[in-house]
């Protein structure tokens, strides 16, 4: 297999201060793991528990405190802002909530286009978003509409339309249905799926719901305390967990 995302010892520690106080507090702590190129690698764990840390952290929304992250045998940690622009286009993040992730003054189908890279006219950009919305499921005549104008499972695809914009090759997916009802969840699972396999894409996906995570990932990671503690096939994961803390995750689902 291909290895496409590596990290090696990765580390992210905020310093909080309070009531006069500074208090270092670790968000990710060590993280080492791989992720194949054409694979969804799971990342779950209780709230807390620093998986949204580690996904921001890996494409460098969220700037690490030590390690190394590599993608596609680059090693981002070395990278300036000029340098980390011209690979931003190759990987991108879908959050939990589309509505805070969409401006809402920017009509859906603008939001879509204004991620587009290359020397395109306005009208082929204009085009290439319209296919975008159409290929996630959203009519491309709403193209002018606002985000408010959507449901919230609509607004989850236009903002995964607006991911695929600058044509990625990973996507960090942060929690991407946990806002969403079970029967809209499910459609946009199975949205995920159908592109991955269409646009040949990889996948870090991050939940809590072990169902959710055994649906969809190939492999999967458990954190607890900003560590991973367990790691392998998601099935074998499911089946037979060895940490005790992936034994309670089980329990409780």
């Amino acid at each position: 297999m291909e290895t496409l995302v590596k990290t090696v010892d990765l580390r992210k520690v905020y310093r909080i201060k309070s009531a006069g106080k500074t208090e270092d507090v670790v968000a990710i702590d060590d993280v080492n793991l791989e992720v194949f190129r054409g694979e969804t690698f799971g990342i779950i764990g209780e709230s807390g528990s620093g998986k949204t840390t580690l996904g921001k952290a890996i494409i460098r929304l969220v700037e690490p405190s030590g390690g190394e992250i590599y993608f596609d045998g680059t090693n981002l940690s070395g990278l300036n802002p000029g340098e980390m622009r011209k690979l931003r286009n190759r990987f991108q993040i879908v959050f939990q909530d589309p509505y805070k992730s969409l401006n809402p003054r920017i009509s859906v189908g603008n939001s879509v286009a204004e991620g587009i890279t290359g020397s395109l006219s306005r009208k082929d950009r204009t085009g290439k978003a319209k296919k975008l919305l159409e290929t996630v499921g959203i009519d491309s005549r709403k193209y002018d509409s606002f985000p408010h104008q959507f449901s919230g499972g609509e607004r989850q695809r236009i903002a995964i339309a607006r991911a695929l914009s600058t044509d990625p090759e990973f996507i960090v997916c942060d929690e991407p249905t946990s806002n969403l009802d079970l029967s809209i969840q499910a459609k946009i699972l199975n949205l995920f799926m159908e592109l991955k396999d269409r646009l040949n894409l990889t996948y870090l996906f991050i939940s809590h719901n072990l169902q959710i995570v055994k649906f969809i990932s190939d492999r999967v990671a458990v954190m607890h305390g900003g560590r991973i503690v367990e790691e392998g096939e998601t099935s074998r994961i499911i089946t037979n967990p060895e940490h005790p803390y992936t034994k309670t995750l089980i329990s409780r689902a």
